[in-house]
């Protein structure tokens, strides 16, 4: 059974000491502290995540995918190098040097890995200089963002462009959950991971949808993380205050929100096998690809075993772990079990 992974994160294994390179602080560096290993830590000396070598060495990671049936899987860096926060021309260079990290990746791996760049959205002309280089030159095969860009959520008009330019190159978009709403209310127990990071994901696809985002770009492909968060949970809500509250709710004169369900993608990230088919059942399996968040602890580690060991129908299983990325990313599924091949395999 083939196996597309469309949720994975990667970073380079060292980059430059950025708080003096441009003058301020507020970035991420790596401590490599001992072999295997290294300590992500804050300029500030807080440390931040220890990560092992399957963080950032592609050696390793294939060899995870091996073990576990992979045959492809999707790179994207970890939404805590977004660095949305610092200066435009600081973000669009820290931007060019991941993407160019993902490429080289993809370029020396092409039957096992797809990258997803990663751009200084801080500036949505930069952004799109970035986009289209992204397309044109790096062959990336789509762009990963956060559920919001500082104080702007994603239906912000100044992301219309940008939206725009995406519909146009034909590039997807993967929404990844980051800065976590209100976690400063939530200092135990990993909640700002546990609540927050779903509450994120339901955050942008709203405003995506009250902000009349997936009209306005019917051809946008958007994927959001993590089975969508909690929006598919409360659907219901969200469509009976669109009926009770309009004058709050539909001021960009959408339709019900629950005719929306089906025009963007989730990932299979549930954990949970009454969930995923409580997803099935909302959005069809056409519109859901598995998923691990890998390498991290709260990530699908086992790799899709959940779905394969479930009773779903094969054809379903089929659709969840490699159809429904293949065509998400564009990519050729006769050619995905080639995983020595030499050949590009991206249509």
């Amino acid at each position: 059974m083939k196996k597309i992974d469309c949720h994975a994160h990667i970073l380079p294994k060292t980059w430059p000491d950025l708080k003096s390179k441009f003058g301020y602080g507020g970035f991420i560096f790596m401590e490599h502290h001992k072999a295997g290993s290294a300590k992500m830590m804050r300029d500030d000396g807080k440390f931040f995540r220890e990560i092992q070598e399957n963080c950032w060495n592609p050696d390793v990671i294939i060899k995870d995918m091996d073990a576990f049936g992979v045959d492809m899987m999707t790179l994207c860096t970890v939404p805590v190098l977004f660095n949305y926060w610092a200066k435009a021309e600081h973000g669009y260079e820290w931007s060019c040097f991941l993407n160019d990290h993902l490429a080289e990746v993809q370029q020396k791996h092409k039957t096992r890995f797809i990258s997803l760049g990663t751009l200084p959205m801080q500036d949505v002309k930069l952004s799109i200089k970035e986009l289209e280089r992204c397309k044109n030159q790096l062959d990336l095969k789509g762009i990963e963002i956060g559920t919001h860009i500082l104080d702007k959520n994603l239906d912000d008009v100044s992301f219309f462009p940008f939206y725009e330019a995406c519909e146009a190159l034909d590039m997807p978009l993967f929404v990844h959950p980051w800065d976590m709403m209100g976690q400063e209310k939530m200092p135990n127990y990993f909640l700002p991971w546990l609540v927050g990071m779903p509450a994120e994901t339901s955050l942008a696809i709203c405003s995506m949808l009250f902000g009349g985002v997936f009209d306005r770009f019917p051809k946008l492909k958007v994927m959001f993380a993590h089975g969508g968060g909690s929006f598919p949970f409360t659907v219901g809500r969200v469509s009976h205050g669109w009926y009770c509250r309009p004058d709050l709710c539909d001021i960009n004169k959408i339709k019900d929100p629950r005719e929306y369900v089906g025009k963007f993608w989730v990932d299979g990230i549930t954990h949970d096998i009454d969930a995923l088919k409580f997803l099935i059942n909302l959005f069809g399996a056409e519109k859901i690809a598995y998923g691990t968040d890998y390498p991290f602890p709260l990530g699908d580690l086992e790799h899709g075993k959940f779905i394969e060991e479930s009773a779903l129908p094969s054809e379903i299983k089929n659709q969840l772990l490699y159809k429904t990325s293949a065509s998400f990313f564009d990519i050729d599924i006769n050619e995905v079990n080639k995983a020595s091949a030499k050949e590009n395999i991206f249509l």
